[in-house]
């Protein structure tokens, strides 16, 4: 089974960058998208093949938003955490399996001057806690832009950036404290000490044709679900976003 992630930083900008190319030549069997930055209604596309499922913002229209889009229809499909001061921003989408939860999250940002670092850490717990009340159901997969480069080696210049937006201790540390409930970081499960392995790149500074970037999209995988784990990818070739997808592999 190939799961993908990705941030399009808007749908409707990413279609015309190579976005359905990418969905038919990849041909996942569950995508999940960050920033969509759309309601479903303004889209006049459709992806045959696949079930829709949107959570658009309610309380800024063309902000945030998350969708996933899957071959196989969910047992179950939830948005949101539950709480109203979360679930405006459509951040959250939770798809159940037979054997696994897919949560799709969209990880608020801090901001820059650490302006919504208090919010950030009250959501980092909030959904550290749901996802540990979903864990007792059955095994979990998180997949998304998480907006945390988790240790130095998930970013170019790292001394650089200590303390600012993504990689603050704070941000840091509650990474870490979700790790600690029961989560593989997938991709450094594969790839434990692999450099220059990066998702998100400024537009500034020719950041992407210097590889001056930062992990922050993830595939956390449930520990229970290791010996399923195949491969984790960046697929740092796509473009048609300042992201590029990740992707993990399941055994059958």
């Amino acid at each position: 089974m190939k799961l993908v992630s990705w941030n399009v930083n808007g749908l409707r900008a990413c279609m015309e960058k190579g976005f359905r190319e990418f969905l038919e030549g990849e041909s996942p069997d569950i995508l999940c998208l960050q920033e969509t930055k759309m309601q479903r209604e303004q889209a006049d596309f459709s992806f045959p093949g696949y079930l829709e499922y949107w959570n658009s913002a309610t309380i800024k229209k063309g902000y945030s938003g998350t969708a996933i889009f899957s071959k196989t229809e969910p047992l179950s499909v939830s948005y949101g955490l539950g709480i109203e001061e979360h679930d405006g921003e459509g951040r959250v989408i939770t798809a159940e399996y037979e054997d696994f939860l897919l949560v799709n999250v969209y990880t608020p940002n801090a901001q820059r001057g650490l302006t919504r670092l208090e919010y950030r850490m009250r959501w980092e717990d909030v959904f550290r806690e749901y996802l540990v009340g979903l864990r007792e159901k059955k095994p979990v997969i998180v997949c998304g832009d998480m907006n945390v480069a988790h240790r130095p080696i998930d970013l170019k210049n790292a001394k650089a950036n200590i303390g600012n937006a993504g990689f603050s201790y704070e941000e840091r540390g509650k990474f870490g404290e979700l790790l600690a409930c029961g989560f593989l970081d997938t991709f450094r499960y594969f790839y434990p000490e692999q450099e220059g392995a990066y998702s998100w790149w400024s537009y500034m500074y020719h950041s992407r044709e210097n590889n001056t970037g930062w992990r922050i999209d993830y595939f956390l995988a449930d520990q229970r679900m290791k010996e399923r784990l195949e491969d984790s990818k960046i697929l740092a070739q796509v473009l048609g976003s300042d992201h590029c997808p990740v992707e993990l592999r399941l055994k059958p």
